[in-house]
């Protein structure tokens, strides 16, 4: 076996001082776009022990009045893709018409959908335990023109 060299070993410290310090700067200023040499903050905070629970679906009305679920079997569009699009969505409600384009092409036969809503319901929490109560706040809708 070959002993390391000077320089091999000046240029390996270097690598892992290099590497320690991008590290330690991303903990410090870094955010979640930033993993791995930032924190992943999903997993590095906590909410507060009575802060309610978001839980985000997008629900649709047929021109029957009937609610239909507009999750991701009914659409093909996951939720996370739904959230994180969130901002977008309030910004222009109308692109809620892609969901129920989506709705449509996997359901041709369903009647069509005369209204799209992003609803989230408020999960009650105290001391850090559900409390079985809950709320419902549509946060985007879009209407069909008729």
């Amino acid at each position: 076996m070959d002993a390391l060299t000077s320089p091999g070993r000046t240029i390996r410290v270097a690598v892992t001082a290099l590497g320690l310090t991008v590290l330690l700067a991303g903990t410090v200023w870094g955010d979640d776009d930033h993993f791995p040499f930032g924190p992943f903050r999903m997993y590095s905070t906590s909410d507060p022990a009575d802060a309610n629970v978001p839980d985000t679906r997008v629900e649709g009305v047929d021109l029957a009045g009937n609610l239909v679920d507009l999750g991701e079997r009914a659409t093909g569009i996951r939720r996370a893709e739904i959230e994180g699009q969130q901002a977008y969505y309030l910004a222009d409600p109308a692109r809620l018409r892609e969901v129920a384009d989506a709705y449509a092409r996997r359901h041709p036969d369903a009647p069509q959908l005369a209204e799209v809503r992003i609803v989230i319901r408020w999960h009650d929490i105290t001391d850090r335990r559900p409390t079985g109560q809950w709320s419902d706040e549509t946060v985007v809708r879009w209407q069909a023109t008729p």
